[in-house]
């Protein structure tokens, strides 16, 4: 599974405002909802949230990948911002989160949903690939850096 087969490209943006987990979230659930035409934005933020409670997100190294299964989707889909204040995102490590992949998958798709976030951890993993994203602010470019490595990696 390649990233560029759920990653709406309307939902992408180098320029996230947020500062704390619930303004980034909302952030990229508006963008997704906009780009798909998600009516109801709130439950699919609080599904979010609520994974949240479990347990952090913030997967350590600037990263974060929130997701959640919920019905507001019929399949799985993601967003993608780019903060570059960084923001206060509890993750593992301590650290700020600059990179988010927003993952959303319908409630009876684990395989779908797992094989997602294995491909984004997959590629985040590369410190070069971060960094380069880290800088970008137009959509256009992150777009085309996620298609160059997606289609790098096996």
């Amino acid at each position: 599974m390649k990233i560029v087969e759920f990653l709406n490209e309307k939902a992408v943006t180098g320029r996230l405002a947020s500062r704390d987990k619930e303004g980034a979230i909302r952030e990229l659930v508006d963008l997704l909802a906009k780009a798909e035409g998600i009516k109801n934005k709130e439950d699919l933020v609080k599904a979010l949230l609520n994974r949240e409670n479990l347990g952090s997100t913030g997967i350590g190294q600037g990263v974060g990948i929130p997701h959640a299964k919920t019905n507001t989707v019929k399949k799985l889909v993601a967003a993608f911002g780019i903060s570059h204040q960084g923001v206060n995102f509890d993750a593992l490590d301590g650290e700020p989160v600059f990179i988010f992949f927003l993952l959303v998958a319908p409630e009876d798709s684990a395989g779908p949903h797992l094989k997602g976030l294995a491909r984004i951890s997959r590629l985040l993993k590369d410190k070069f690939f971060r960094e380069s994203l880290k800088q970008l602010s137009e959509e256009k470019s992150i777009i085309k850096l996620i298609r160059e490595e997606d289609a790098k990696k096996p």
